[in-house]
């Protein structure tokens, strides 16, 4: 083995780390002062202050020549024919936004040269810059402070730039902030271990201005892009918090009007119902307090729909179990929808196969179930029929009502369940939570509910309630 192969070996991270952070110093300070002086003294000076700053790059060359594994890509070492090395030329300016141009940024290093140096050079990109010489004093500001970037040497005592990156990503106060690694030691191992640490980026010293510029906006617009996307989530979560208090405020007002109408509406139903008994009235005027009683009924069933469907949507729905038959089920809602059936020149037909068992549910609302879908059909079939069959079914009894009407559009069955929803609004009185009022019966009995439709020949709603016992 080689001196020098035996030298490579035999240095430390530290002895190296120490070797390069006095060249980042010289060739930092020696780039600064060309920039004051270019223009402002004699040339010589500029000139002298560039053979610093080559005489700089030479030591660093020979270092990563002689006791390194290979020169690092971030050290950009240039070859000249004579041997030499020199400094690398400026590449194309870098253009940022604006919005990038400057952030309030931490410098964590604990060589005050280098804090020095590195500061200097980002007031002059036009931040602001605060500075720490430990781990522990960066932790204490970015309490204080909403810094947009801190830049955490890796090599410090007590307590590293490592163990001081997660402590920032484990609080929740300070992972805000983009954290980019600097370091004099070019590793692609600590680097990586960075990275996957929750570091923004990477960077060796010594700095190359145009870079650092470059990396500094880039990770400043991540950062302001992270926080405009956590402001917009927050301002979600505020509207959708407000959202629900209205939309929660809307509910309770129209429960009370609601409660409220049920009321007086009973009392003028029951109170036209008396007349009709026992009022003197000839045949107009019973027709007419029919007709005002059958309206005044189809409005409490809206009513009702509307305080059932906000009871069962509220996970609430509150049923009344009873034994119950497909046959007397049947039975009792075909008869409240026969004066609807002849009033739309509708044939009604009822098949029910034998043998069908009893079965536990909610007599009142299944049979409002029935009536609903039995009168959409209705409504639907004019000079038609409507056909009610119950049948055994693997999950229990299966209700259908098959009608010979318009048809529902294939667009439109999507939504025909959901809450206010109806599939054809021309000339129909309704909510549109019947069908809403139909699903949710059915599933709190632990059903299911479906429809298949042919536009002009016809469509089947059915629902399968299970054989339990009562519950």
């Amino acid at each position: 083995m080689s001196a020098i192969s035996r030298t490579r070996t035999s240095l430390s991270p530290q002895l190296l780390h120490d070797l390069r952070s006095p060249l980042n110093q010289i060739i930092g300070y020696s780039e600064m002062l060309s920039e004051e002086e270019a223009g402002e003294r004699s040339e010589h000076v500029v000139t002298d202050l560039e053979k610093v700053r080559a005489a700089g790059y030479r030591m660093l060359a020979l270092i990563e020549e002689h006791f390194t594994a290979g020169a690092p890509a971030s050290a950009k070492i240039a070859a000249v024919p004579d041997g030499r090395a020199e400094p690398p030329a400026d590449p194309a300016p870098v253009r940022l936004h604006h919005s990038a141009t400057n952030g309030l940024l931490l410098v964590v290093d604990d060589d005050s040269a280098n804090r020095d140096v590195l500061s200097r050079r980002l007031k002059r990109q036009g931040h602001q810059v605060e500075t720490a010489s430990s781990g522990r004093d960066a932790l204490q500001l970015m309490r204080a402070k909403d810094f947009d970037i801190v830049l955490l040497d890796i090599m410090m005592p007590d307590m590293d730039g490592y163990e001081v990156l997660g402590r920032i990503k484990a609080d929740p106060r300070l992972q805000h902030a983009a954290v980019i690694m600097i370091s004099a030691i070019d590793e692609v191992q600590s680097a990586v271990r960075c990275i996957e640490a929750g570091a923004e980026d990477y960077l060796s010293k010594p700095f190359d201005p145009t870079l650092l510029k470059a990396r500094i906006g880039a990770s400043l617009e991540r950062k302001r892009g992270r926080d405009r996307e956590t402001v917009l989530y927050e301002q979600l979560q505020q509207n959708y918090k407000r959202l629900q208090e209205v939309e929660q405020l809307r509910d309770d007002m129209r429960n009370m009007i609601v409660h409220d109408l049920r009321t007086p509406l009973t009392a003028v139903i029951v109170g036209v119902e008396m007349l009709e008994k026992h009022g003197a009235l000839n045949e107009m005027q019973r027709q007419l307090m029919t007709i005002a009683a059958g309206g005044g009924k189809t409005l409490l069933r809206m009513i009702n729909d509307l305080l059932d469907v906000e009871k069962m949507e509220s996970g609430a729905p509150q049923l009344q179990y009873e034994e119950l038959t497909a046959t007397t089920l049947i039975a009792g809602a075909v008869e409240q929808v026969i004066p609807l059936a002849a009033n739309e020149e509708t044939t009604l037909v009822t098949e029910i196969c034998e043998g069908l068992p009893p079965f536990a549910g909610d007599e009142n609302k299944l049979s409002r179930t029935l009536v609903n879908l039995i009168a959409n059909a209705i409504k639907f079939t004019r000079a038609g029929t409507v056909t009610i069959t119950a049948s055994p079914d693997p999950n229990g009894i299966r209700f259908a009502i098959r009608d010979t009407g318009i048809g529902i559009a294939p667009e439109a069955i999507d939504r025909i369940f959901e809450k206010f929803g109806q599939a054809d609004r021309r000339n129909k009185v309704g909510t549109g939570l019947g069908l809403t009022f139909c699903k949710l019966a059915v599933e709190a009995h632990g059903g299911r509910i479906e429809v298949e439709s042919t536009p002009g020949a016809g469509s089947v709603f059915a629902f399968t309630i299970p054989v339990v016992g009562r519950g």
